[in-house]
Parts: structure tokens; sequence; C-alpha cells
């Protein structure tokens, strides 16, 4: 074989998101792409705002041969501390007069990172020895097992409640002396479930007492690409407040619409132990990985644009549209709280036969397996409007002929 046969099996159960992607590019080349409804692929449709690009031509002019070059690994540091003054706002460990609120962020508690991907690999590399266990509550993003492996850990997905929030008790029952970390997103991909204050403390005492019990300390990574892209007034609880041993992991693939651009960082919890010690990992893996350092040009650009967002009432209102619709129809869905996808039961018990179905509607939607969730399908809104439109008959059509 001319491959790794790891590769080879990898290859075997790759992403479904990848699968129905081409799935709907080859429906585009044959019925035209105003005929495909495609909701595959957690791609925003939404422009960046217009300050992204006025900021983007006035960071290009100012730039000169130096400005190319290589940088510490972590990043610039007057980059990481514009993030770090902003992060202090947004956690509240800094009130709006400056005061400290808690023990504060600084510049070497950020490392610019390749994206979230980049960022939750950076992690892993640092804390993972063959075998260790990382806890995943399911359904969860499809790469996170790839990620694991990569570093010779071992993924462990945990059911969660009905309503995709998590369960604590499944948590507890999993973790074991090979667990080294619990990794969530919160607002979730693909559920759009936003964990609450309660359950995350509950979580965080539980990590403090398993690690005593164990001797060994188990950590907490908090995948955040969607926490500015919230609805309904919904909060999302500091993950620096919950635990100690935490790790926010983020990009501005989201918030600022560039997935192209790979730019996001990793916020170090200050009061970690050996907080010196696992900085120095992670740096060191930035750059070991192939990473080196995050894009320079991106760097300077995100410095300019701390708070800056699209505006979540676009993606609410799509959110409202299609959820509406679908209820009406007849599937079963929890309103999401945030990001942007729904993650509907599937009218028959076999996802992947439904999700086929939808595409003799010229429909593409993700099977809930692909996520650890059999039963479900997620569908990502991140549209315009006329496929959300053009989808709604299909999505009827093909329900009805299954009930």
């Amino acid at each position: 074989m001319a491959i790794a046969q790891k590769m080879a099996q990898f290859m075997g159960k790759s992403s479904w998101i990848r699968k129905m992607f081409e799935e709907g590019a080859r429906l585009k080349a044959l019925y035209g792409a105003d005929k495909v409804y495609d909701f595959s692929l957690g791609n925003p449709n939404v422009y960046p705002p217009d300050i992204v690009h006025e900021e983007l031509v006035r960071v290009a002019q100012e730039s000169d041969g130096a400005s190319h070059g290589y940088m510490p690994n972590a990043g610039y540091p007057w980059v990481r501390e514009k993030i770090a003054e902003f992060l202090n706002r947004e956690h509240n460990l800094v009130d709006s007069t400056g005061q400290i609120q808690g023990l504060p962020l600084s510049a070497d508690h950020i490392i610019m990172t390749c994206g979230a991907a980049g960022g939750l690999n950076v992690v892993l590399k640092a804390l993972l020895d063959p075998e260790d266990e990382i806890i995943v509550p399911s359904p969860y993003f499809v790469e996170y097992g790839f990620y694991a492996d990569n570093h010779g850990g071992v993924m462990k997905a945990v059911p969660t409640k009905p309503d995709f929030t998590l369960d604590i008790e499944a948590i507890e029952a999993a973790i074991s002396p090979k667990t080294k970390a619990v990794l969530i997103n919160s607002p979730n991909n693909p559920t759009g479930q936003v964990y609450d204050m309660k359950t995350l403390l509950e979580l965080g005492e539980l990590l403090n007492q398993k690690s005593d019990r164990y001797g060994r300390r188990i950590y907490l990574i908090s995948d955040e690409p969607y926490r500015r892209i919230v609805f309904d007034n919904t909060e999302i609880p500091s993950i620096l407040k919950v635990y100690s041993h935490s790790f926010i992991v983020t990009s501005y693939s989201k918030d600022l619409c560039l997935p192209g651009e790979r730019i996001g960082f990793i916020a170090v919890n200050p009061k970690m132990e050996n907080v010196r010690e696992v900085i120095d990992a992670l740096i060191l893996a930035n750059r070991i990985l192939g990473f080196v350092n995050a894009p320079a040009l991106m760097q300077r650009l995100v410095a300019r644009l701390q708070g800056v967002s699209v505006d979540p009432m676009v993606y609410q209102r799509k959110r409202d549209r299609l959820f509406g619709v679908l209820s009406d129809i007849g599937y079963e869905c929890v309103k999401p709280k945030g990001a942007f996808y729904l993650f509907p039961k599937t009218p028959i018990p076999d996802d992947v036969d439904f999700v086929r179905l939808l595409q003799e509607e010229r429909i593409l939607a993700v099977p809930g397996t692909g996520f650890g969730c059999p039963g479900h399908m997620r569908i990502a809104y991140c549209v315009d409007d006329a496929t959300i439109e053009g989808s709604l008959e299909g999505f009827a059509r093909a329900f009805k002929r299954v009930k």
C-alpha cells in the first residue's frame, strides 16, 4: 500500500461534511447552482464587516519588507497584548475602570495560531502522552477524534442530555486514570446549544475532584469560534472563571467571516498550575507541528479589530425562518441558542438514508452519524435566503415520503 494503513482507514470514515460538499458540487454541475440547496458546510455566506477590508488595506499599505518576516512563535507581542486586554474586558477580569477583578491575562498567556483547528492541535500536542483520553460530549465536531489521534491520544465520546446540554453524570462515569482533558464546544457545532454557568461550574468542580483522586491534573479545553454568534440575549459564561486549569481556543473564522485566512489564538488561564511550563510547551508545539507562527498579516489585522463582529441577527433571522418551517412540517429540533446550525431528528432512524432521500430533492445536509449522534442531521443555515426558501418544499416532500 502506498499510503499509511491508518490514513487509509481514516479516509474510509472521513468527514461527512466534505462528502456532502463534494456531492453538492456534482449536483450543481448537473442542475445548476440555483437548483441545489446546499446546507453541508459551515462556510459563512455573510461578508466580513466593512471595517475588516478597510483595515486590511491600511495594514497592507503600512507594511514594509520586515513585515513579512518571522516573529516569536507565539506571535507578535503587541498583538497578543491587544487580545489579552480585550479578553480581560470580555470575561470581566477587569472592570470598566480598569480595576482588576481576578488574575488578568497578559500577552504571555496568548499564543497566536493558524485558526482554532491549529490551536486545538497545539494544545493536544502539548498535553498528551500516548493513550491519554480526551472526553468529548456528543454530538461533537467531526475532526476532534483525528486531532486526538494526531498526538497519540484517544477521544472518548459521552452522551449529552436530550436537549444537548452537558450530562455531568455521564462525564463523571467516563473519567478514568487516563483522562487528560475534557473538550467542550459552546456554542456547539452541530447543535447550536450553549452550556450555562451552573452546569460549567459543576463540571469544574468535578474535574477538581477527579484530579485530586487520580493525582494528575485534568484540563478543560473550550473550543469557542462561535462565541459571538448567539441569539435571544443568551450569555456565554467565561470558562476562565469556571476552572483554573482551562484553555480557550478560538478563531476569527466565524465572527469576522475569515475562515480561509486561518487566524486564531489560544488563551491560557493565568491561574493554571505550572502555567509557564504549559505556555512554553504550547509555543514549542506551535513550531514543531509546522505552523511556526500564525500569518503575520492577519495578526496585524485582527489586532485592530478586537470586539468587531458580524451582526448575529443576520443568522438569528435565518434560524427563525428555517426552524419555524421545519417545526411546522413535523421535524423535531432543539432550538439553537448560537452558531448557525440546526440539528433536527431525522423522521426515520437511519439518518444516512434520510439524507440520501433529501439529495433526491437536491438538498444537502450532513448525517448526524458523522457527529457521533445517529438519527439526526446537521443543516448549516449560513447560506443565502434563496437557498433556504428554495429548499422548504423539498424538506416537506421528503418528510411526507416517510410519514
